[in-house]
């Protein structure tokens, strides 16, 4: 299958740890960010870390979009669902997310509330048309890469003059979330050790890899742009490799494949027209970030549920004994909370990370733990 198999080739995946393992410098350590949760899931589930040379690193990023939603903005939806009576559509993995007192959108409408799983943006409208009498708010999240439906979805409502459907807007910014991430932290919070990045593949489809060059440039930080396959990975963290040892910080695309430098020009137009950047938006684990997301612009500010239905985002702490917060941060790991595979499961989570199959929590549960058993019996 082209573009499948060939990106999956054993031998070739022998050949590129065989180069890691003689090009790593031993008197040096290396720490990586992937910043996407999607190669968070792809390290684990291809078992890339344990072909990772002595001394090299992957630091989990905050780039799972269920996972960095706040607490206040889910508490906003289940508000809305519950004392609205409105039909309150979603994607899958925000229905469990935890929220305030013990409550998720999945136990709303568990309560009564008329929750709806939606696929796609176009659920959303066929909802919207078959529901007249209804309004239909869409809780939209996600980085750069589920942005442009969102935005034809409310092109496309404003041009049917549908009066019963409104967006509740999550949408978030890659670059300067990356950006945070080497911010010296709010005093009493440790900062994670990153020396690059491997850059979001999706998201960079859409955006391109114009807009991490600042930020190489300023941060002093290499980027490599990877795909999900394991020789994407594994051959980007070669490159990361070779411009720290060469002292470089440069962009560079291992995924040409499907990322060019200038990025989807027909996604940005539809986003730029619907969408404008929020002063400051609350992420999960990052606290308030200034210009890293999105809302519902003035051209379009009849679809905007939050101007709508005058709701306002308070913001709520996340669970005390859950160290979400700080994987998020790539300052912890999975196993260094200690509700991580027993109180807390994805049958039963506590925190973002271990609901989403993007999240750090969800993907060590599912592929890393088994090697934990193994390293604690030898």
């Amino acid at each position: 299958m082209k573009y499948l198999d060939e990106f999956r080739n054993p031998d070739l995946a022998r050949r590129i740890a065989a180069r890691l393992a003689a090009e790593v410098d031993p008197a040096r350590d290396y720490a990586f960010m992937e910043f996407c949760g999607g190669h968070t899931h792809a390290l684990a589930r291809h078992g890339i870390i344990d072909l990772l040379p002595r001394g090299l690193r992957m630091v989990h990023g905050p780039g799972c979009p269920v996972c960095v939603l706040p607490v206040g903005r889910i508490d906003m939806a289940i508000g809305l669902a519950m004392q609205q009576g409105v039909i309150l559509a979603s994607y899958g993995d925000v229905m469990r997310v935890p929220a305030s007192e013990g409550m998720s959108l999945m136990r709303a409408k568990a309560r009564g509330a008329d929750v709806r799983l939606v696929y796609s943006a176009t659920d959303v409208l066929a909802l919207a048309r078959a529901n007249p009498d209804r309004q239909v708010v869409f809780l939209a999240i996600g980085f750069e890469t589920t942005t442009p439906p969102t935005a034809l979805l409310i092109r496309q409502a404003a041009g049917e003059g549908m009066a019963n459907l409104s967006v509740l807007c999550n949408h978030v910014l890659t670059p300067p979330a990356m950006a945070q991430m080497l911010a010296p932290p709010p005093p009493g919070q440790a900062a994670a050790r990153i020396d690059g990045f491997v850059g979001p593949a999706h998201v960079s489809i859409v955006i391109g890899s114009r807009p991490y060059e600042a930020f190489a440039r300023e941060q002093h930080k290499p980027v490599v742009i990877a795909g999900f396959e394991p020789l994407d990975l594994m051959q980007a963290i070669l490159m990361l490799v070779r411009q720290v040892n060469d002292g470089r910080a440069e962009v560079e695309n291992e995924f040409s494949r499907a990322v060019t430098r200038e990025g989807n020009r027909a996604a940005q137009r539809v986003m730029t027209e619907v969408f404008e950047q929020r002063v400051s938006f609350e992420w999960r684990g990052l606290g308030e970030l200034p210009h890293s997301a999105l809302r519902i612009g003035a051209a379009y500010a009849a679809f905007d549920a939050e101007a709508r239905f005058g709701l306002v985002c308070r913001s709520v702490p996340d669970h005390a004994q859950c160290d979400c917060a700080a994987i998020l941060r790539g300052v912890k790991t999975p196993t260094d909370c200690k509700l991580f595979g027993t109180v807390c499961t994805p049958e039963n989570p506590l925190g973002s990370c271990m609901v989403s199959s993007e999240g750090a929590c969800a993907a060590h549960y599912s592929y890393g733990r088994f090697r934990d058993v193994a390293v604690v019996a030898a």
